[in-house]
């Protein structure tokens, strides 16, 4: 406190007698070197403080005690908890996300639901084995921004999207060409695609550009959003790091951000908690790397 008053230009002497310390005490207490404990916090809160700004400030204690575990750094949870708490540095808040499904009110042809998401630590064993597809809004100034999303299952990478300002079949047709060409699939004989039961995705268009390439369809049960989960976890985080920080103007502008969200951040630099702290882009490499 003595230190604080004197920093605003305050008596020392005064001070310290309103405080009931002594002086020579707090001179002696100012000649003191600053212990080895506290420059090493300072030294690491600098790398916490860059880590988390680098992260657009969404890190929590998780990844930020990966982060610094990748560099080498020897440190506990609790540890990097206290340097947070000390220096007001938290991640992206929990804010509420409800799921929201796709129109499934029609009479074309549903898919067997092939993938089961409780059965995915036995399914899904490999990358381009199992993707998985939805579609979701958001809000501008100008209206709403539809986004259709392709994920791989196992890499959780966002290997396909398209943005539209209507929710057509188109959209999740171009988001699947988008995967198709990116992962260099040319006989999708061992892929399964999977989404809801959504009218986009039941389409003609859709399931024939499936049947072209070979690939099985797969649709979750009526209403069921946690046949999807994979990708609404997606969803959430794009939401809750990006979507709900952000009043976007124009379409254009929010197609930027997502894009930019999806391709420089979300696949090449965000630590993912279920693929051991890699990013998916780092993840997908080493797995085919291994194969």
């Amino acid at each position: 406190m003595v230190e604080e008053l004197a920093l605003e230009q305050q008596d020392v002497g005064l001070s310290c007698k309103i405080l009931l310390v002594s002086t020579s005490g707090y001179y002696q207490w100012r000649k003191r070197p600053v212990s080895a404990r506290k420059t090493e916090d300072e030294r690491l809160y600098q790398k916490i403080k860059k880590h988390w700004e680098d992260s657009r400030k969404t890190y929590g204690r998780p990844r930020l005690t990966n982060a610094l575990k990748n560099e080498g750094e020897k440190i506990g949870k609790n540890r990097v908890q206290k340097i947070m708490k000390k220096n007001d540095i938290q991640g992206v808040g929990k804010k509420k996300f409800k799921p929201v499904t796709t129109d499934s009110n029609h009479k074309l042809p549903i898919a067997e639901r092939v993938f089961k998401t409780e059965d995915a630590r036995s399914q899904v064993t490999s990358p381009n084995q199992y993707w998985g597809g939805d579609i979701t809004y958001v809000p501008t100034e100008e209206g709403w921004l539809y986004l259709a999303i392709i994920l791989d299952l196992f890499t959780r990478k966002a290997v396909g999207h398209a943005m539209r300002e209507t929710m057509h079949a188109e959209i999740v047709c171009s988001a699947l060409e988008m995967a198709l060409k990116r992962q260099g699939i040319e006989d999708g004989s061992d892929l399964v695609a999977h989404s809801d039961q959504g009218s986009q995705y039941a389409s003609d268009d859709y399931t024939s550009k499936l049947n072209a390439n070979k690939i099985t369809p797969s649709m979750s049960r009526r209403g069921n959003c946690y046949d999807n989960a994979f990708v609404e976890s997606f969803f959430r985080t794009l939401k809750v790091e990006l979507i709900y920080t952000r009043k976007f103007k124009t379409r254009k502008e929010a197609k930027a951000a997502i894009f930019e969200f999806i391709e420089v951040w979300y696949n090449r630099q965000r630590l993912h908690s279920s693929l051991d702290y890699m990013t998916p882009e780092q993840y997908e490499a080493k797995q085919l790397t291994a194969a």
